[in-house]
């Protein structure tokens, strides 16, 4: 299947879409521009919890694929967003614990791509990402998924610190990589589980990993001291999977 990125460029298409409902991941508008439809479209961004991006005029100039931009560009998701919700009611409905991939920082459409090829192969039953510093469903993301995309629930949160919390109260814990945590061999994966992957560069955010109940650690036998974040999730993910056998 042929994935294409969906650009809106032009202040009516971006507020139609809005209007209509299409998921914005990222609305990036023109900085000191107030006039009424530019209010009209922040507004809305607003109302769907949009990010929005102030920049200068040569930047939308990059974004832009037309040139016709008139001092707004959006981006669309390629794909559409579930709930928390709907990844627990799957677990529910396969009769399994709750396996969820979490992850924090990842801004590489290509890593989060292979991740949720990895948790569609894993058997997990969905992935959350946050709103804010993070990739989206992008065509790229599509692609790299290999489809897995199509049949993985993609959940985007505010917070993705105050949603493992609400996950804890409904019984999952939590274990997030980090190579100055405990061997992953060591630690009881079992059970409903959420897998936290930070960035390669940045790993778990202090906040989130907090509110972890372990942190794991893979072992390294090389000169290096860090795996690519899609990697370092296919190996723990491959370690939770032996256990809950």
């Amino acid at each position: 299947m042929r994935y294409e990125e969906l650009t809106i460029e032009g202040r009516n298409a971006v507020l139609e879409a809005f209007r209509s409902g299409k998921t914005i991941d990222k609305l990036f508008v023109l900085d000191g521009c107030q006039d009424g439809p530019i209010k009209s479209i922040t507004r809305e961004a607003r109302k769907h919890d949009t990010i929005i991006n102030y920049v200068a005029r040569e930047r939308l100039d990059q974004l832009s694929e037309t040139k016709k931009h008139q001092g707004v560009v959006a981006f669309a998701a390629a794909y559409e967003y579930a709930e928390v919700e709907d990844i627990l009611r799957l677990a529910e409905e396969k009769g399994e614990p709750p396996f969820i991939f979490l992850l924090d920082n990842i801004e590489d459409p290509h890593n989060l791509g292979a991740i949720i090829r990895t948790a569609n192969l894993a058997g997990a039953h969905g992935v959350i990402i946050p709103k804010r510093r993070a990739v989206g469903l992008t065509a790229t993301v599509a692609k790299t998924s290999a489809g897995a995309i199509n049949y993985t629930p993609v959940a985007k949160v505010t917070n993705l610190s105050a949603t493992i919390q609400e996950l804890k109260d409904k019984g999952l814990w939590f274990v997030c990589a980090d190579m100055d945590g405990t061997r992953m061999y060591d630690l009881d994966l079992k059970g409903p589980i959420g897998l936290v992957i930070g960035s390669e560069g940045e790993g778990v955010s202090r906040l989130v990993k907090e509110q972890c109940d372990f942190v794991a650690a893979i072992p390294m036998k090389g000169d290096i001291d860090s795996l690519n974040a899609s990697v370092a999730a296919g190996v723990l993910a491959y370690e939770i999977v032996r256990q809950r056998q």
